[in-house]
């Protein structure tokens, strides 16, 4: 190789490097500082998720978010499997109160005190933050039951001969202990007498109304689909599925007996990106000025100390946190539910297999 080949070569060398420079200078953050991976339920939660939280936070952080949608059932059976082998799949689950309770030895300890700055009082726990807030509802065809022939309780929900038509209930999520609840409720139990759940009881008034339920929602989006499409005239439903409904004119729904429903973001322990959803959940309370759109999306109160303020009052009549709909809202004994949810969950299952 003669000098100028030589030149030549250097030369080649320096500007392949040089690439190499600009190539890696040019890759996003995140393959550097790695990801997270967070299972929450899919359709409109993740999409709003992903568009005020996930992409802020990959620009933000370098950090990218695998996310994961999954139902909760389906999340915790992989979670608890994860643990028994040592292959943790997620970093970031949705988890409802008694989750919480139940779950907690699958769960890290979480530094509220680098939360709550930022986070609506009394929503960080030791294994929890509070992620939304809403309720599950009585959610009913406004064409069916116009004006003054409205429902007006879970009790309506059980009269079909004044409230004639199909009925819809879940058959996901907490549905051993929400539907239960319900049931107690409509046959004449006062909210601060409900638990310990008289499961024989409950089990009883729902024997009366399974002929007439002609759906069983798997998802929010399902509700909407069956209530839009006529399978059923009225529906136990998620507030963030009964809003829409309501604002389209041809539903409505009541706060009335609302069993209060909050989702909340945990932590498993010996996950995959441990220190990184730690840092997601100190970012995700951050941002009012996302917190409110998000929550108008979902139609969820959102864990935000200064967004709540920022939301217009003729909106708040649609949140939980309202004042005339927070006092209607019933509230569940979570230790008790965790203490008792196999028992729950093998009742529910020989009755809707029956």
């Amino acid at each position: 190789m003669n000098e100028e080949e030589g030149k030549m070569g250097v030369s080649r060398r320096a500007i392949l490097a040089g690439a190499a420079v600009l190539a890696a200078l040019a890759q996003p953050a995140f393959a550097q500082k790695g990801e997270v991976v967070i299972a929450t339920t899919g359709g409109l939660m993740e999409k709003s998720l992903q568009e005020h939280f996930y992409k802020r936070f990959e620009a933000e952080t370098g950090i990218r978010v695998r996310s994961v949608p999954i139902e909760l059932p389906d999340q915790w059976a992989r979670a608890v499997a994860g643990a028994r082998s040592g292959n943790v799949p997620f970093d970031i689950v949705t988890a409802t109160p008694p989750d919480l309770v139940q779950r907690k030895d699958l769960l890290a300890k979480l530094d509220c005190a680098r939360i709550e700055p930022n986070a609506l009082p009394n929503s960080c726990f030791e294994h929890g933050l509070m992620r939304t807030a809403g309720g599950m509802t009585l959610v009913w065809s406004s064409k069916a039951f116009p004006g003054a022939k409205a429902p007006k309780s879970w009790a309506d929900f059980f009269d079909v001969k004044n409230f004639p038509g199909p009925r819809a209930l879940p058959e996901t999520g907490d549905r051993e202990w929400w539907v239960p609840t319900m049931a107690l409720i409509a046959d004449g139990v006062p909210a601060d007498k409900l638990f310990p759940l008289d499961i024989d009881r409950a089990y009883r008034k729902l024997d009366t109304i399974k002929p007439h339920v002609a759906a069983w929602w798997k998802s929010g989006d399902n509700i909407m689909q069956i209530m839009r499409g006529g399978d059923a005239v009225m529906t136990m439903s998620y507030s963030s599925r009964s809003v829409p409904l309501a604002r389209s004119g041809d539903f409505d729904f009541t706060w009335n007996g609302a069993i209060r429903d909050v989702g909340n973001w945990a932590v498993l322990k010996n996950g995959p990106n441990t220190k990184n959803a730690m840092t997601f959940l100190e970012f995700f309370v951050k941002g009012a000025s996302e917190h409110v759109p998000f929550s108008a999306k979902v139609n969820f109160d959102s864990n935000n100390r200064e967004a709540a303020g920022m939301i217009p009052a003729d909106e708040r009549k649609f949140r939980p946190s309202w004042p005339d709909n927070w006092s209607k809202l019933v509230i569940a004994d979570y230790e008790w539910i965790a203490a008792n949810r196999e028992k729950l969950r093998e009742r529910w299952t020989t009755w809707i297999t029956k």
